[in-house]
């Protein structure tokens, strides 16, 4: 399983609506990338139960349901643990600028498949009318 290295950005549902445009910077041991983000529709799963068996064999459904959220990803190059500096501009819908907002943060490592499988570190910030701040 492999895993993508950037900075993941979520418009909080709130505000979502009133962005038009994100241009986000990310600066980590003195190497820089930016981009204007390519924004798509959040979403959340939903469990849609299982079958009468809930044995190993059951069959399982789930599907997604949009939350409000606007979602977009800066790839970098390496994603390390040292601190990073996100910058994040753009425009509103109706043209006028955003206010920039910006955060130093440590991105955060985990272990989701287990230590024996290695280590997995994200980098995920939320945008709202407050600013930027690191996601859980």
């Amino acid at each position: 399983m492999g895993q993508a290295s950037g900075v993941a950005v979520t418009v909080a549902a709130g505000y979502a609506p009133e962005v038009k445009t994100l241009h986000v910077k990310a600066c980590q041991d003195g190497k820089c990338k930016e981009e204007t983000l390519q924004l798509v529709a959040g979403s959340v799963p939903v469990d849609l139960g299982c079958a009468d068996d809930s044995g190993p064999g059951a069959v399982c459904a789930a599907t997604s349901k949009p939350d409000g959220t606007q979602r977009g990803m800066l790839n970098l190059d390496t994603l390390g643990e040292s601190p990073i500096d996100v910058t994040a501009s753009g425009r509103y819908a109706n043209g006028k600028p955003l206010p920039v907002r910006t955060l130093s943060f440590a991105p955060r490592a985990s272990y989701p498949l287990g230590r024996q499988c290695g280590r997995f570190i994200s980098a995920s910030v939320v945008l709202d009318a407050a600013g930027l701040r690191q996601d859980r």
